[in-house]
């Protein structure tokens, strides 16, 4: 599908179930929705009639939501230094557990990147403080807390293990990943067995997306890595695009197939 607004990365208000027939025909069983900040309220997980389209949706393509990626938290982090914006954040994200278990949703990805990166030992005590209280919650819904964060794979094996719950997996992004110069094999070794979400992505080293196979990650060899793992979760094609969108779509996952597992 076309950017929404020019953006990259957006919810597409106005046709965004539209993308569940493109995706049956595609040969696809899944969307992973976004949570955007702006006009959140109206996004159809935050409203009853927009969940029922939803459940109808799945029902008339077989196409589910089994992962959220809730860029709401980039603009307004969970950690915020501003105690009503972190307590805001706190009760959109345990209302938003509460939606998926009702519909299903497996994961919900939570950026900890760019504007709400957790790369200074004070961010992360903060939010650590923070999303110890959102743990129980997660655990009671039984939906993963997915994080994706740009620390080097010490410092998030020690983030997980501080945690210490199994709701609170990871989200791998494979181009932000190759963008930040980490070595996919360490990561993995760090807490592949805690990935429950995967972004298809690839990037230049410090550079922007671009198609995949043109950066520098290495999806193929990740992949081979990665069946040395218990993976099971979902595979997003959170790749290179355009403004035409479908294209290039089509062109990167018959390039990327071969290389996916039977998950």
């Amino acid at each position: 599908m076309p950017k929404y607004n020019k953006r990259y990365q957006a919810h597409p208000v106005g046709y965004w179930h539209e993308e569940f027939s493109i995706a049956a025909e595609l040969g696809l069983d899944c969307i992973e929705f976004i949570l955007d900040y702006n006009d959140y309220k109206e996004n159809p997980l935050m409203t009853i009639n927009g969940r029922k389209k939803i459940k109808s949706l799945y029902a008339k393509t077989g196409v589910r939501v089994i992962s959220v990626c809730a860029d709401y938290f980039m603009e307004k982090p969970l950690h915020s230094s501003d105690k009503l914006t972190a307590r805001k954040s706190t009760e959109v994200l345990v209302k938003l557990l509460n939606i998926a278990s009702q519909l299903g949703i497996m994961d919900i990805v939570i950026p900890c990147v760019d504007k709400s990166s957790i790369k200074t030992e004070r961010s992360r005590n903060r939010f650590k403080e923070v999303f110890h209280e959102i743990i129980s919650e997660a655990e009671k819904c039984e939906v993963n807390l997915s994080l994706e964060t740009d620390l080097n794979p010490a410092q998030f094996e020690k983030l997980l293990s501080s945690l210490n719950s199994n709701r609170v997996t990871v989200n791998y992004d494979i181009g932000n990943s190759a963008s930040l110069g980490y070595n996919y094999i360490d990561e993995l070794k760090a807490y592949g067995e805690k990935i429950s979400d995967i972004h298809i992505k690839d990037r230049q080293i410090n550079g922007p997306s671009v198609k995949l196979g043109e950066g520098n990650a290495n999806i193929p060899d990740f992949f081979l890595e990665l069946s040395k793992y218990n993976y099971y979760g979902p595979l997003i094609m959170q790749a290179y695009r355009d403004n035409d969108g479908l294209k290039i779509f089509k062109e990167q996952f018959e390039w990327v197939r071969p290389f996916l597992p039977k998950v």
